[in-house]
């Protein structure tokens, strides 16, 4: 059997269509999407239906969406530019998002510029709603609540909905990375007031190096990227044309088939829970599973001479998964997440994440290797 990738999570392969459409354009529209003759304007009206194809995704205007170069450019041009141009002294998040969330209010703490607060997480890494409230009622200050829709290691989903009306009646910004969410599940930015929001293409099928923010019409921010006049003055240098063709593509085909994979993902993934408890009893699942996301699964082990080497071993026998965050990975360090939740465990976990590529056939492989691994 082929290798087997239980790594959706940290990416996904490219959808042969979405290279398709890569291809043509890179063969056939060169032109500088800034230049004014016809290959200039061939090249912006290619980027401009793009950013049509995201605005219907998310039920927004086309002028609130903004490509980036992935979900972290997104993430950090959300935060420090609140802070900059929109006068928020406080951010409220928790201490379970991604690194590139922590990073970034690590470094506004640093600057002097805002104060950070971390909501109450329960016991399975859920965000508490009415801690959130309490804290949002503690303080008149201008604040953003910045919070993931699922975390990338557990798979918790917030109740975004939900937050998002706590923020708006506490006159709060709103901001929530959904990059492990696109295309994945519904979002309707008509319906649900965020401030900020970000994706990135390779967790749907679409090429890295290409993603985008939503940036609501009410708040009015400087270029996080100084240079020319790029995506309506907000992000200079010569736009990836190539990556945003990618990214539409993907995007307009993870929604067109948003039901019928999230099936699949989901009858995998129970698959391969009842399998994995059945064989090993043992072993532990992290996190919320009445409130996850489908495609993503951490499993904890009981503490053993062989734990160190599970990743290994996996990989070692064609099946890749990670411990963590793949931005992590070298760093060893363990995962943030399970150490947040429980910091005295000495049980090994990996992350398994699923596609609708992977089958039933790959999962009893998988089980059936952890048995000379454990």
């Amino acid at each position: 059997m082929s290798r087997i990738f239980f790594d959706n999570a940290a990416t996904t392969p490219i959808d042969p269509e979405v290279i398709a459409a890569m291809t043509e354009v890179m063969t056939k529209n060169y032109g500088n999407p800034s230049s004014i003759h016809s290959e200039g304007r061939s090249a912006r009206a290619i980027i401009e239906q793009a950013r049509k194809t995201v605005a219907n995704a998310l039920n927004c205007s086309i002028g609130e969406i903004f490509f980036t170069s992935g979900g972290t450019e997104a993430n950090n041009m959300a935060l420090k530019n609140s802070v900059r141009d929109l006068g928020v002294t406080r951010i409220i998040s928790s201490p379970l998002e991604h690194h590139c969330v922590l990073h970034s209010l690590d470094a506004i703490v640093a600057s002097g510029s805002a104060r950070v607060e971390m909501v109450r997480i329960d016991e399975k890494g859920s965000v508490d709603p009415e801690d959130l409230k309490a804290k949002l009622a503690s303080s008149d200050e201008k604040t953003l609540v910045s919070l993931m829709h699922s975390n990338n290691e557990i798979g918790n989903l917030l109740p975004m909905d939900e937050v998002a009306v706590i923020c708006e009646e506490a006159g709060a910004y709103f901001h929530c990375d959904t990059v492990q969410t696109m295309g994945y599940f519904p979002i309707d930015l008509d319906a649900t007031n965020v401030s900020f929001l970000s994706g990135s293409a390779h967790k749907f099928y679409g090429p890295k190096g290409i993603g985008f923010v939503y940036i609501n019409n009410d708040n009015i921010i400087k270029p996080y990227l100084d240079g020319g006049a790029q995506e309506r003055n907000m992000r200079g240098g010569t736009e990836n044309i190539y990556g945003i063709v990618g990214l539409a593509k993907a995007m307009e085909k993870a929604v067109a088939e948003r039901e019928v994979r999230a099936e699949k993902i989901s009858s995998l993934k129970r698959y391969f829970i009842e399998k994995l408890t059945a064989t090993y009893p043992e072993v532990t699942i992290n996190g919320n599973p009445d409130q996850s996301h489908f495609k993503v699964l951490s499993v904890s082990f009981p503490e053993s001479d062989k734990g160190d080497l599970l990743l290994m071993n996996l990989d070692l026998h064609g099946i890749s998964a990670s411990g963590g965050s793949a931005c992590s990975s070298g760093i060893d360090v363990g995962s943030h997440v399970i150490g947040h939740l429980h910091p005295d465990s000495k049980r090994h976990t990996i992350r398994f994440s699923f596609s609708h590529h992977n089958t039933t056939d790959e999962v009893d492989v998988v089980v059936e290797k952890l048995g000379g691994m454990l």
